[in-house]
């Protein structure tokens, strides 16, 4: 088995060491004295980002850390994890609790607690592969944005002293309806700012994260299975270490209404046909490319006897809301380049007026509750509300792929 980790640094990020160390050095003073006893909050903390995040932050020593997931397997092995890494300071008040953040339990549990100094939330619904009809835009747009206002209402009770909501940078323009419920979040948490501070962050693919396409890599070669790849989709990657600190970097130090993003160059561009190659050569495999998913399924049986040759099938995106490139900002908003040496920041944004969001809401809210809602209707309600959302239906899911 390769070392993944060092495969990221060498062949994906191309660089040793994260691109934000630079920053968190010249700023550990100030992140030390807003880290440092204070009490900390994390939802969604057991996928990539979270836990990532999590493992940045301790190194600051908080006073206490809870950690809410509706992953319980996740929290247990994030525990495990944190426990036996060697020089991570676990506080003694630490605590995970695998439930729903919108569910009434939580918020018994954040009363009991009186609030917290920092809340992060990183549940969401990240995949493109999350819009497939009516049933599941609905549960998308209730993770993302319906049920985040009840903690943001909640928030509003016990103002934390910094709150951040992780965003993607499909926010910025976007064509799916992942990354429009991302930027009607970002609409809804900045109304917020007149109550606590609040700051986002859009990024990158990361790196062999939970349910991403290179983790899905990994899965087919350990089954001996082929591997399906888009060969015109360019991405931009951070490592799952960067990705944790550019979110503690946004959190603890960024201005309120402020939505951070990483400075990438263009040369760390690849498709993921291209990462899913270089990947086999590490393995020691040799690229056949196959002319369909049925060829490759077939010639993948001969990896099975000990064949060096592993069978692709490396195809344009031809599925609904998948983005042919990266991008962190729009032509329309102002940027500060200058403040750290790998993060830009979108500055001056100006919140949407609570009654438009109010309005939006109560839209989703009467067609999620009539049955003869379709997929088009949504779209149509998020398309009067996000001015730039060019939504594009294919009629072909993620879920029709290898």
């Amino acid at each position: 088995m390769i070392n993944i980790n060092a495969f990221i640094a060498s062949s994906v990020t191309k660089r040793i060491q994260s691109m934000f160390q630079n920053d968190i050095n010249n700023n550990g003073k100030l992140l030390s004295e807003r880290i440092k006893d204070s009490s900390i909050l994390v939802i969604g903390g057991a996928g990539t980002i979270g836990s990532s995040f999590i493992r940045a932050i301790l190194s600051f020593q908080p006073k206490s850390l809870v950690v809410v997931d509706i992953n319980e397997n996740g929290l247990t092995e994030l525990t495990r994890d944190l426990r036996s890494t060697d020089g991570m300071s676990v506080p003694e008040d630490y605590i995970t609790y695998p439930m729903n953040f919108a569910d009434p339990v939580f918020e018994k549990m954040f009363r009991s607690r009186g609030g917290f100094d920092i809340v992060a939330n990183f549940s969401a619904h990240k995949h493109v592969r999350s819009e497939k009809d009516r049933f599941s835009v609905e549960a998308l747009l209730q993770n993302n944005v319906l049920k985040a206002r009840k903690l943001l209402d909640l928030l509003k009770e016990f103002p934390p002293k910094h709150f951040f909501c992780v965003s993607t940078d499909k926010a910025a323009n976007p064509v799916n309806i992942m990354g429009g419920s991302k930027k009607i979040m970002e609409d809804m948490i900045m109304s917020y700012t007149k109550y606590f501070p609040v700051t986002t962050a859009r990024f990158a693919n990361v790196a062999f994260s939970n349910g991403s396409l290179p983790a899905g890599f990994l899965e087919r070669i350990s089954k001996c299975q082929p591997i399906s790849a888009p060969s015109d989709v360019t991405r931009y990657f951070v490592s799952p270490e960067e990705s944790g600190q550019i979110c503690m970097l946004a959190c603890v130090l960024g201005n309120s209404g402020e939505i951070y993003f990483p400075k990438l160059r263009q040369e760390q561009v690849m498709t993921f046909s291209d990462m899913a190659t270089k990947l086999l050569s590490e393995f020691g495999y040799t690229v056949h490319h196959c002319q369909s998913e049925d060829e490759a399924i077939v010639q993948a049986a001969e990896l099975k006897h000990g064949s060096k040759v592993y069978p692709v099938y490396y195809s344009g995106s031809d599925t609904t809301g998948e983005k042919p490139y990266e991008e962190f900002f729009t032509d329309s908003e102002d940027t500060d380049m200058d403040r750290y040496s790998a993060l830009g920041v979108v500055t001056n944004l100006k919140p949407r007026p609570i009654s438009e969001i109010d309005n939006l809401f109560n839209q989703l809210n009467t067609a999620f509750e009539n049955d003869c809602t379709s997929k088009e209707d949504i779209v149509a309600i998020m398309k009067s509300f996000l001015v730039n959302f060019d939504h594009e239906e294919k009629g072909k899911s993620l879920d029709s792929k290898m």
